[in-house]
């Protein structure tokens, strides 16, 4: 039997293998945007506990305070150092993002602020 012109050809089974070859594409630049947006939070939220840090160190609070402050607003397991060069306080925090083997990327903030018993 012979299909006629104007009607549907055997192309039927192209619906389905361009869908077998989409479908896994959109899974891995969904996960890709997920996991974009995952690490732009976790260096968000590294700039502002060091910033929270920084504030609490600028006034002069002993560092186990400014850490205390700092880690408030980090990403959980967050490394923060605070130190002191001269009139200015420098706190830094790291973290990681989540994610598998090379995707679990290190990312940081830095803040500085000037030691309010220098001013005046």
């Amino acid at each position: 039997m012979r299909r006629s012109e104007g009607g549907h050809g055997s192309d039927g089974g192209y619906v389905t293998a361009e869908a077998a070859l989409a479908l896994p594409t959109l899974v891995l630049v969904g996960m890709a945007l997920i996991w974009g947006l995952m690490a732009a939070c976790t260096q968000i939220r590294c700039v502002d506990a060091a910033r929270a840090g920084a504030r609490a160190a600028a006034r002069s609070e002993p560092p186990a305070v400014a850490v205390a402050a700092a880690r408030s607003a980090a990403p959980a397991g967050a490394g923060i150092t605070v130190s002191r060069e001269g009139d200015l306080v420098r706190v830094r925090v790291e973290a990681r993002t989540a994610g598998p083997g090379p995707l679990a990327v290190r990312l940081g903030g830095e803040a500085v602020a000037l030691a309010e018993d220098t001013v005046g």
